[in-house]
């Protein structure tokens, strides 16, 4: 949703409004404190179910600064969105627009489905012209609203799981601490309920069944429940599945469990090669570019979908090529005819993105396929390919000649 030119201006002139914010300029504490303004526009604490509306460009009253609206500035407001700062990534729209006969960058955020976010691991929020740091009682009430809403399948409760079906050692000791601040956490006031359904492992304080979310970050078996959330590694002994398998495993666990022994089988198999004929020095290279493997399986485990499906994503490594299936076809913005095109980025498991966000496995959003082909030609390898079908995506990453 946007807003027409009319609506703008009057939001330009209520400085009363918590549906909007006002920026001079993007220089100084603006960014920061812009960026605070999104998250409490996501997190929508008054409940208008409406955009908030950031403006780069106007003075407090709401009268044109006169800033000069770029191209760069543009796409700077942009990266709000993708830059792993903000938690789920907000919903924003930026435009130039032309207000009271000046130019402006306007920033639309569009509530979320599944609050609180986070800034920095803090909850902002905004009540009329106030913007602060969401209490303990405000951030119970974000999470009691999140059931009332269509959210994301990846916080989705899952009917008959309990609280015993996740680590609290897990969570407590890896997990939180990562993903809220320090002075937060110092705090203390929150019980490990109330920490659970703030960072979505649980449906709520009073409904504490655990979310599919939950499940696959803090599992402590978390197949039982999602019978599809693990990756498959096969190394076949030629080019085709029909050679002899050399090695294979079932890799389950709790999500960063599962990462850490994907990158385990990717060091194991990609043995560096020696070249002692071309030079004077000894040349070691790797017939994959490790960061490149990281990537791409990142990404399948994050947009594949977990819903009506027991196929986990699947990892074919054979002697001239690594083929890598995830099991979910496009999603949203994402059609096969725009996939893997720089800009273009949906998620269809949001809260999941964030998780992995937290964990330290995704530094930054929207780049992965980017990164990897970066990575593939800097290594020498081939081009990166990619089947899309409307259930499947399969990226083909062939070996450096």
């Amino acid at each position: 949703m946007t807003y027409p030119d009319q609506e703008l201006e009057a939001f330009l002139e209520n400085i009363e409004s918590d549906l909007a914010e006002r920026k001079e300029s993007w220089k100084g504490d603006a960014p920061e404190k812009g960026r605070q303004a999104v998250c409490a526009f996501s997190n929508d604490f008054p409940d208008h179910r409406k955009p908030g509306v950031l403006f780069v460009g106007a003075k407090d009253d709401g009268t044109p600064s006169g800033l000069r609206i770029t191209d760069e500035l543009l796409r700077t407001l942009s990266d709000i969105r993708t830059d792993g700062n903000t938690l789920p990534p907000p919903s924003i729209v930026v435009e130039k627009r032309i207000l009271r006969g000046a130019e402006m960058a306007v920033v639309i955020v569009q509530p979320s489905d599944a609050p609180p976010v986070r800034y920095k691991g803090r909850i902002w929020i905004r009540i009329g012209p106030r913007r602060s740091v969401a209490t303990a009682q405000e951030e119970r009430i974000l999470n009691e609203r999140r059931r009332y809403r269509d959210i994301p399948f990846d916080v989705q409760p899952l009917p008959s799981c309990d609280l015993s079906a996740l680590s609290r050692v897990l969570f407590e000791q890896e997990y939180l601490p990562n993903a809220v601040a320090p002075d937060i956490l110092a705090a203390n006031d929150r019980s490990y309920e109330e920490k659970l359904a703030s960072c979505r492992m649980i449906a709520s304080v009073d409904d504490p069944t655990p979310t599919i979310l939950g499940v696959l970050v803090l599992g402590v078996s978390p197949r039982d429940w999602i019978p599809g959330g693990y990756i498959q590694f096969l190394r076949f002994a030629g080019t085709e599945m029909t050679d002899p398998i050399q090695d294979e495993a079932t890799i389950d666990g709790a999500l960063g469990q599962v990462l850490r022994r994907i990158d385990e089988k990717i060091n194991a198999h990609n043995r560096n090669a020696v070249d002692i004929t071309t030079t004077d020095r000894e040349l070691r290279t790797q017939p994959y570019p490790r960061v490149a493997l990281q990537q791409l399986i990142r990404n399948a485990v994050m947009h594949r979908t977990y819903e009506n499906t027991n196929a986990p994503v699947r990892v074919h490594w054979f002697d001239d090529r690594i083929e890598i299936i995830n099991p979910g076809g496009p999603f949203g913005a994402v059609t096969r005819e725009n996939f893997g095109r720089p800009g273009i980025t949906d998620y269809r498991n949001p809260n999941l993105a964030d998780a992995m966000r937290v964990m330290g496995f995704v530094q930054r959003f929207g780049i992965g396929i980017q990164t990897a082909r970066a990575e593939l030609k800097k290594n020498g390898n081939p081009e990166l390919e990619f089947q899309v079908e409307p259930m499947t995506v399969l990226a083909t990453v062939r070996r450096r000649p």
